[in-house]
């Protein structure tokens, strides 16, 4: 009898401890749903990640200031390697007070596969390290390379799904134009 009645002080314990942990593991997955790819003119998604110094760099720190092209990448993408030195003479062209670059690499293994990359082929673009792969579900991309462009604005000018070639004079023009487009102050929220 002592038995039955222990276990039945304990069971609403249980129940309650397990419903808890239940409901803390599924508020983790829905922060961790892909969300659709965002659409031109919508405001970009801010992110947050280390740089291979290990700095912490943030989208939103550009708001107002700069043209960013974000590219999702990754070492192991033939599709990547093909598109990085465009990328690369795009940001050698362009780098300046107006426009930046963030390779956002979903490598796994982080800083040991980035660095002697961008060593070895002479990337001096800015690559941050994703190791979680957070920014695939944060622009809802479906592979890699995925390239958006966000104006001084902080809303996505141009979406771009595969590699492409950023020595292109059309691309360029883009660049030039939306980095001419005089500096402005964003508003929080916006």
């Amino acid at each position: 009898m002592k038995r039955l009645l222990k276990f039945f002080f304990w069971l609403p314990v249980i129940i309650l401890i397990v419903a808890v942990v239940i409901g803390a593991l599924s508020g983790l997955e829905k922060g961790r749903k892909k969300q659709p790819r965002p659409s031109i003119g919508e405001k970009a998604r801010d992110f947050t990640f280390p740089d291979l110094e290990g700095n912490e760099v943030s989208l939103s720190d550009f708001y107002g200031k700069k043209v960013v092209f974000i590219n999702v990448w990754a070492t192991w993408c033939p599709s990547c390697r093909k598109e990085l030195p465009t990328l690369q003479k795009l940001y050698e062209k362009f780098r300046g007070d107006d426009f930046e670059v963030l390779a956002v690499s979903i490598d796994a293994a982080g800083k040991k596969a980035v660095a002697p990359y961008m060593e070895k082929n002479g990337y001096t673009f800015p690559a941050l390290l994703d190791t979680a792969g957070s920014i695939q579900l944060l622009y809802g991309t479906t592979g890699v390379p995925e390239s958006f462009i966000i104006d001084k604005k902080g809303r996505v000018a141009f979406v771009e799904i595969g590699p492409g070639d950023w020595t292109e004079p059309k691309r360029q023009e883009l660049i030039r134009g939306l980095t001419e487009e005089p500096d402005t102050a964003v508003e929080a929220g916006t």
